[in-house]
């Protein structure tokens, strides 16, 4: 997936990530679990641009929901709108257009009936040929490749979530608070990026990475091809659902974005599994200070309550993969596979829903920047 961006002319965020809760509670969810709880190739991009007719930055009133429009309605596309629909009228946003180039009846087919999130508790269905409609909120379906065609000064789009590229990287609970109104387009990471981020943080300030390497073991992503076809890398060449497929994640030299003083420290690879949700993040760091895993869970069970409650979560059931679809949070640690060796090589693991929980991210950084419109 590759990261989300944002662009707009805001002040600096007043009180960033503390006290940070996320989503507790959608109609959208089709299950529910009681728990507080990317690889910039496999991260999907979320790009916002504050445009105009005059091509400026516009300045909407805060009181005002911002209009948002959705570049792209593949995977995080439709898990955006999902997210965004079970905040309710809370959400300072509103959803006013999609660009999809498959139609409105596919768009809303799709939204509706999902594979990996089940049928979605809302009323979906088009309206004519140019909109769709989700209980009752109608939102307009353009069709075009072309960026330059979409008429989004035309409709006076203050956001736009797009599905593609990378630039300056925010991560919930990690650096948010540095976000100013003065970048015009900024990323939201990818999923793994989102998920290695928080717990990284703890360590390196709890004990101090020297240096370290990361395996996700990620499910697979539109980008793999379902039966053996061309590819530019020969492996995901290969059927994915046949196949554990070794690939490269930028995921571990992004933390480098967000965490500037790991540059250099900490590298990865990507192994996408035959699974179509829920990913997990498998790291080994060497530390300065001497600890124990008692001690290591410890640290992230006092950041799970504190500065980073919605976005960090411990658990300590013996659970698997699929326990951990729609997890709100943005990675889950599992305590009792947390491990050191010698007393200064430590062994984390963490769960995370590589497309609805990094969705609600994208989310959360929209908000962000929509509480800070002037």
């Amino acid at each position: 997936m590759a990261s989300p961006m944002l662009s707009t002319a805001m002040a600096p965020l007043q009180g960033g990530m503390l006290e940070f809760s996320g989503l507790r509670s959608s109609s959208s969810l089709p299950l529910r679990r009681n728990a507080t709880s990317d690889d910039f190739m496999s991260a999907v991009s979320f790009r916002t641009y504050a445009v105009s007719t005059s091509g400026g930055s516009r300045k909407a009133p805060t009181e005002a929901k911002l209009k948002v429009a959705i570049n792209g309605f593949g995977r995080i596309g439709r898990n955006f709108l999902r997210c965004w629909h079970g905040r309710g009228d809370s959400s300072p946003l509103e959803v006013i257009a999609i660009n999809d180039t498959g139609g409105v009846k596919q768009a809303s087919h799709l939204l509706k009936y999902d594979s990996t999130l089940g049928i979605f508790d809302a009323d979906v269905k088009p309206v004519g040929d140019n909109a769709i409609s989700v209980d009752g909120k109608v939102i307009k379906v353009v069709s075009d490749r072309n960026p330059s065609n979409l008429p989004w000064g035309e409709m006076g789009i203050d956001l736009v979530i797009e599905g593609k590229g990378d630039i300056p990287t925010y991560v919930c609970g990690v650096n948010a608070d540095l976000y100013t109104h003065a970048d015009t387009i900024i990323s939201n990471a990818s999923c793994t990026t989102n998920c290695l981020a928080p717990f990284v943080k703890v360590l390196d300030q709890k004990f101090g990475i020297i240096k370290g390497t990361m395996t996700t073991t990620h499910s697979y992503t539109g980008d793999q091809r379902l039966l053996d076809a061309s590819h530019r890398d020969l492996r995901r060449a290969r059927a994915a659902a046949l196949n554990i497929v070794p690939t490269s994640t930028g995921a571990a030299k992004a933390v480098a974005l967000v965490l500037p003083n790991l540059k250099g420290k900490l590298n990865g690879i990507a192994l996408r599994v035959p699974t179509p949700n829920v990913s997990v993040v498998d790291l080994v760091v060497q530390v300065s200070k001497k600890t124990l895993a008692e001690e290591v869970n410890q640290a992230f069970r006092d950041a799970a309550a504190n500065e980073l409650k919605g976005i960090l979560d411990v658990c300590d059931e013996p659970l698997v993969s699929v326990d951990f679809r729609c997890s709100d949070v943005s990675s889950t640690i599992d305590a009792s596979l947390s491990m050191v060796m010698g007393d200064d090589m430590v062994k984390v693991i963490a769960w995370y829903d590589n497309e609805w929980g990094y969705s609600q991210r994208v989310v959360d950084l929209a908000d962000i920047v929509a509480n800070q419109w002037k």
